[in-house]
């Protein structure tokens, strides 16, 4: 009998795909039996699972037209509890059971401050997505928020305060400790050299790569550094557009999606994230784990909630360009950082920690609140 559906598009490069993986190994490592569901079965992700996992793959065109062979799945397979992620995912996970028909416990996770998002999205479908948040979520079982400020989101998009659970993110997991001991792959991160400045997530309006590359350029008139952003999106056009008419080309660089990122956080001398909205702030846990000095905007969700103390990083007022520079500059300039205690804060978001969370979310009674999240 399988213990857990995890129900995805498919195994794109994101930080929430990369989450459900490690809980997806995590409850494999602890002896449930896992299913691992695509409605399409591609992406980076796919050659780093383990055996354990058992992936069914929908062979589907486009998402919706997934609804059919998940419901399928469910009925043949029953799980005891289904989780997903992401908006468009989670409503076909939504109305696939209601159409299946199985005991199976729905659990939906939410990795995105719904509100803030849709005010930086073009397309009219992403613009709806708030409404369509309100009109299916509370038919989940249960709400997985990865944040206090996403959970707050939810509630004032109508989603029933007894049905939302804020879970934060298994960041560091055995495999993440053994990615950090491997060597980065760039001649910038080769030993002492030019500080290196780091960006890591997708080239996306949101992420406002374009704040930070103009960080770089006012840190540079005082001094010397190099910028490395990891990632792949839409936004690459208009941010190497930017970075020739600043003149840094020989100082910025856009390596694209890289297999192990935690690997560059080793060699950098600060994590920067420019962002104007995230529902967690995965990376900022990672350059923890790593001992990496982190700068981030104090952007809606995550970050305040990471790190909520000066001591584990700084914050700065968003598409504050100055306020980044000075900020980075400070980190390059100041004393080295406390490793220990960065990594110490780290180890609040282990994974063992949260698949207890999750593991009571997913099997336990409803009625049931005795899993709570750490502050």
């Amino acid at each position: 009998m399988t213990d857990l559906a995890i129900f995805l598009t498919d195994l794109a490069g994101g930080g929430a795909e990369r989450v459900m993986i490690n809980l997806a190994e995590g409850f494999a490592e602890r002896g449930y039996a896992v299913d691992l569901v695509l409605a399409k079965r591609q992406g980076p992700y796919l050659s780093g699972l383990s055996a354990r996992l058992n992936v069914i793959d929908l062979a589907a065109s486009r998402l919706i037209r997934s609804i059919p062979g998940l419901v399928r799945y469910l009925r043949r397979a029953r799980p005891r509890a289904m989780l997903s992620a992401l908006n468009d995912a989670n409503v076909i996970a939504i109305l696939a059971a209601r159409l299946a028909r199985v005991p199976t416990r729905i659990l939906i996770t939410e990795h995105s401050h719904v509100s803030e998002g849709a005010k930086h999205e073009t397309s009219l479908k992403r613009r709806l997505t708030p409404w369509l948040v309100g009109l299916f979520y509370n038919h989940a079982d249960r709400v997985i928020a990865v944040s206090h400020g996403v959970e707050d989101d939810l509630h004032c998009l109508g989603v029933a305060p007894e049905r939302i659970r804020t879970i934060y993110n298994p960041i560091v997991t055995p495999a993440l400790r053994r990615q950090l001991c491997e060597t980065p792959d760039h001649p910038w991160l080769a030993g002492i050299g030019v500080p290196v400045i780091l960006g890591i997530g997708r080239l996306c309006v949101q992420k406002n790569f374009a704040l930070l590359i103009r960080a770089c350029a006012a840190v540079r008139r005082q001094q010397k550094v190099r910028l490395i952003i990891l990632g792949e999106g839409e936004e690459r056009p208009r941010l190497e557009r930017l970075i020739a008419a600043l003149d840094l080309g020989s100082a910025v660089a856009l390596p694209g999606f890289v297999t192990n990122p935690a690997a560059f956080l080793r060699g950098a001398a600060v994590l920067a994230v420019s962002s104007r909205v995230e529902g967690f702030g995965n990376v900022l846990v990672e350059a923890l784990a790593a001992g990496t000095p982190v700068v981030s905007t104090d952007c809606v969700c995550g970050p305040a909630e990471i790190l909520p103390d000066r001591r584990y990083g700084r914050l700065v007022p968003m598409d504050d360009v100055q306020a980044m520079a000075r900020a980075i500059l400070d980190v390059l300039k100041g004393p080295p950082p406390d490793q220990d205690l960065l990594r110490q804060r780290a180890e609040d978001f282990a994974l063992d920690r949260i698949l207890d969370q999750y593991a009571g979310a997913c099997f336990d009674s409803l009625e049931r609140n005795d899993c709570e999240p750490f502050p």
